[in-house]
């Protein structure tokens, strides 16, 4: 049995005329009531056809076009401090025997933070500029087509990791704003701007991680900054971090790329680095007091050295003094190779690290010190003043 019937098919018997035509008609008008009641339905449901088939067309999806204004904290910050974050090129000398052209050997980020009598000063990172004999900065433009200029090294220094450079203003339209770095908090809304991998400036977001923390540099020295989770990548180094306001907190740094580490990039506070930056304008040097001996910690000495130093029990920390330098201030205060300091105005001094921070950020040249040590076994103290590193 299939759809279609193969039996024969024979006509019905005659029925009489009258009768057909009643049927007829009565078919006819109800099928026009119920085509009437179906039409409704049928408009709704989108099954009437087009009146005109050959120009029926077929909607995918909406049709209609949707502006929609972006506005917020973060678009304003960024719009108010990105014209003041710059390009930095690192250019030497080629080494070439035929050409003393200059070579472009490393790139970084940096910010203007004044204008005025035709010159613009830009912050950057020593790192970005160490080694180099050539200086130009990249300035962004709204048409997209930068200004390249050239820079002057006003200063640099290795311990905060900071330099200030200065250019031409002809092209500056902006200037960036000072935020205050010591009102932080964990939490707030972090924002990176700079130059990463040289392609030009770009824009990332975090937050504030730790508003101070404190990070081994070298053996000898550590620094104080701000960690923060949006990223700093290579060429982000002297840019800009700010806050949602559009102020400037940090001078970016550094980040931690060890396998396995995410979201640890560093700033250099804004406050601690604006009497740096000062002190590069005028002097193009921070100048840092010196006491005029080299050392080493009390940790690092097997029991045989603290057996010949004589020490008390009671001392558990310390540095020992390696050498005195002829003519410092340790020197004419009458310290000696193997005596131990212990404090310092009395603050107590752990390391070698201790030393120098508490003289950096607590003491300036020409400053008097109380120094506490051990000589023989026995505790003395001496006043020095402190003169001018010349390192």
């Amino acid at each position: 049995m299939g759809f279609y019937d193969d039996q024969p098919q024979f006509p019905s018997p005659k029925k009489k005329k009258s009768s057909t035509i009643l049927t007829a008609l009565i078919s006819a008008i109800i099928g026009g009531l119920i085509a009437l009641l179906l039409m409704p339905f049928i408009q709704t449901s989108g099954l009437k056809q087009d009146a005109n088939p050959s120009q029926s067309t077929i909607n995918i999806g909406s049709s209609e076009t949707t502006s929609v204004t972006v506005n917020s904290d973060i678009t304003k910050a960024v719009n108010k401090t990105s014209p003041a974050v710059v390009g930095v090129l690192n250019l030497k000398q080629s080494q070439d025997l035929f050409s003393r052209e200059s070579v472009q050997q490393g790139t970084g980020s940096g910010v203007i933070i004044s204008k005025e009598n035709g010159k613009a000063i830009v912050v950057t990172n020593n790192h970005v500029i160490e080694g180099g004999t050539e200086f130009k900065v990249t300035i962004p433009a709204e048409d997209n087509k930068n200004h390249t200029v050239n820079a002057k090294v006003l200063g640099a220094d290795s311990l905060s990791d900071l330099a200030v450079l200065e250019i031409d203003d002809q092209y500056v339209t902006k200037v960036a704003e000072f935020g205050d770095s010591d009102t932080l908090q964990a939490g707030e809304p972090a924002i990176a701007i700079g130059n990463p991998l040289g392609l030009g400036q770009s824009v990332t977001v975090g937050i504030i991680s730790s508003p101070q923390r404190t990070i081994e540099v070298t053996k000898d020295m550590s620094m104080t900054v701000m960690q923060t989770d949006a990223a700093i990548n290579p060429g982000n180094s002297g840019g800009a971090l700010i806050n949602a306001a559009g102020q400037l907190i940090g001078i970016n740094t550094l980040k931690i790329t060890e396998t396995g580490v995410e979201g640890l990039g560093f700033a250099i506070p804004i406050n601690e680095a604006r009497p740096i930056i000062e002190s590069l304008i005028k002097h193009g040097e921070v100048p840092r007091p010196f006491v005029g001996i080299t050392m080493v910690p009390l940790s690092q000495l097997t029991q045989e050295h603290w057996d010949i130093l004589s020490l008390p029990r009671t001392v558990e920390d310390g540095v020992v003094i390696n050498e005195v330098f002829r003519g410092t201030p340790a020197d004419k205060a009458g310290l000696q190779y193997k005596d131990v300091i212990v404090a310092l105005d009395d603050e107590p001094i752990t390391s070698s690290m201790d030393l120098r921070e508490y003289l950096y950020k607590e003491k300036n040249v020409g400053d008097q010190i109380s120094v506490a040590y051990y000589r023989n076994g026995k505790k003395n103290t001496v006043d020095l003043t402190l003169t001018k590193n010349t390192e």
